[in-house]
């Protein structure tokens, strides 16, 4: 039997770079809009989940995610992963694609492609992604975990970057969990097309801006298409590195983040 796929976009308004992004407006829709939007159209998958908190700042959250006919699960703001693990039981799951609210150009064709090679690999297979080592636009991040390998790691994982940023806990571990990387055959990973900043805000309104009528279509290809004929869009959060939430994570516990680290979220 085919395993059942849900896709959970974890997401909060309390971001202390920019805070209220997933409601910021782009191309006259939320952020969370575009992202949910994309993530219902990956191929393979039975259903969307929004994984918020509990926090009274993210009732509106919710309240406009439900408006818009979007399931959602409230948990602890700094254990995201028992938020996805309270999110898989919830919705009955066999594995869970985690996407963030950061990205209003993921692309469903590259997500699909990362869930496609999970099911193609099971059940000798835990964990796929396509960012370790990422050689996608930053923003097209997609991670595809067996319920399994998620439970145990919201069983066993200890340290707060663990518990944050969902997934270190098992590919941090390659001896013990079975992983695998789904890679482009250009090497992209240095376009950023996530918003963790004003300057991540205003590159998407400009691609959306390029793009009109078409933008709720365009996918890698289109929006390459338009940051190489607009490098001043490009240009706007160029120097940015990829994932500095989760250097900020481990600084705090005192370590610091290897080359293969940096790609997670």
């Amino acid at each position: 039997m085919a395993e059942r796929a849900i896709v959970v976009v974890q997401v909060r308004l309390g971001s202390t770079r920019l805070p209220r992004k997933a409601l910021a407006e782009i191309g006259g829709r939320p952020m969370l809009a575009h992202v949910a939007g994309r993530a219902a159209a990956i191929p393979g998958i039975a259903g969307v989940v929004v994984a918020t908190t509990v926090n009274a700042a993210d009732d509106e959250l919710v309240a406009r995610a439900r408006e818009a006919g979007l399931d959602c699960i409230r948990g602890s703001e700094a254990d995201v992963l028992d938020r996805f693990r309270l999110a898989a039981h919830e919705t009955k799951a066999d594995a869970v694609v985690r996407v963030t609210a950061d990205c209003p150009l993921l692309d469903p064709a590259v997500s699909g492609h990362v869930l496609a090679e999970y099911l193609r690999r099971r059940p000798s297979i835990d964990y796929v992604s396509n960012v370790h080592e990422p050689t996608y636009p930053d923003g097209l991040d997609t991670e595809v975990v067996s319920v399994e390998a998620l439970e145990t790691a919201a069983r066993e994982a200890r340290l707060p970057s663990d518990r944050e940023h969902v997934t270190p806990y098992l590919w941090r571990q390659p001896e013990r969990f079975r992983l695998a990387n789904v890679e482009h055959d250009e090497n992209l990973s240095g376009h950023r097309w996530t918003v963790d900043t004003e300057a991540d805000l205003s590159f998407v309104r400009g691609v959306f801006e390029v793009l009109g009528r078409e933008a709720d279509r365009a996918g890698l290809t289109e929006v390459l298409k338009v940051v190489t004929e607009h490098p001043e869009l490009r240009a706007l959060n160029a120097g940015i590195r990829r994932n500095e939430g989760f250097e900020r994570s481990l600084a705090a516990e005192g370590r610091a983040a290897t080359s293969s680290q940096r790609t997670t979220r």
